[in-house]
């Protein structure tokens, strides 16, 4: 597929109440059905950024997840962003890809939040995830990653289009917004981030700055600050792969071994 459409949901999230959070993005993927492919939620989209681990996780298999596939199947639409997972004893923020067709793919958030307090109630994951769908290789990272330029890399055009889900606060707005452009420009990629409006459990407010970003760091879409909404943007295949053979920067990328 050259051309894929995708949405950014940014939205308020009602603190630790998974049932009404549920709801209200039920109610927007309706309105989503057949005009686009993918869906983005903010981080912890059901819970908002709470610490409350051993409460609020799930398994793959638990409610949360399971109702997400159940709607992704509904509507034809992949849906991504991160929720607290448990698994074999530990507590992720997992991030994850449930396609349409059935398919699922998770990722554990690799950088906790250190000054959130956020290592000691999670467990970091240590495998970055590139997820084939549709034509497209998509990587899927989570808030504080964007922060770490050497795990974003994309070594050899390995993906299309970078995705962070975040709860990202007021205060360190500046860095968001500077450095989401600049992992689309030195990836040479897409690149789409998707933040939270509204107030959380700890009183951190977020006035979001959703945006998708060309490889040119132009800006596709975003949503006002402090607005609930959603926006959709196109982006197509053949014409960042014709930059990427006109100014082949990553050729003369450094490497890196983790």
């Amino acid at each position: 597929m050259d051309s894929i459409r995708i949405s950014i949901i940014q939205t308020d999230i009602v603190w630790e109440n998974k049932q009404e959070n549920l709801r209200l993005l039920h109610e927007k993927l309706q309105s989503l059905r057949g005009t686009t492919e993918i869906v983005v939620l903010p981080e912890m989209f059901s819970t908002g950024f709470s610490m409350q681990s051993q409460l609020l996780a799930e398994p793959n298999s638990g409610e949360t997840i399971t109702i997400l596939k159940q709607w992704a199947s509904r509507y034809g639409i992949a849906i991504c962003g991160s929720y607290i997972a448990i698994d074999n004893g530990q507590f992720y923020n997992r991030a994850f890809f449930l396609a349409p067709e059935g398919t699922e793919f998770y990722y554990d958030k690799r950088h906790l939040f250190r000054m959130g307090r956020e290592a000691e109630h999670f467990s970091a994951g240590d495998k970055r995830l590139v997820v084939s769908y549709h034509g497209w290789n998509i990587c899927l990272l989570v808030c504080y990653d964007l922060r770490f330029p050497v795990w974003s890399r994309n070594v050899n055009n390995e993906y299309d289009l970078l995705i962070y889900v975040a709860n990202w606060p007021i205060p360190r707005r500046l860095v968001w917004d500077t450095l989401l452009r600049a992992r689309a420009l030195e990836n040479q990629c897409y690149v789409c981030g998707v933040n939270r409006v509204g107030i959380d459990g700890y009183q951190q407010k977020y006035n979001g700055g959703s945006v998708i970003y060309s490889a040119f760091g132009e800006e596709k879409a975003s949503l006002p600050d402090d607005t609930e909404g959603i926006t959709t943007a196109t982006l197509t295949l053949s014409s960042l792969r014709q930059f990427r053979e006109k100014f082949p920067v990553w050729k003369d990328a450094d490497e890196f071994h983790l």
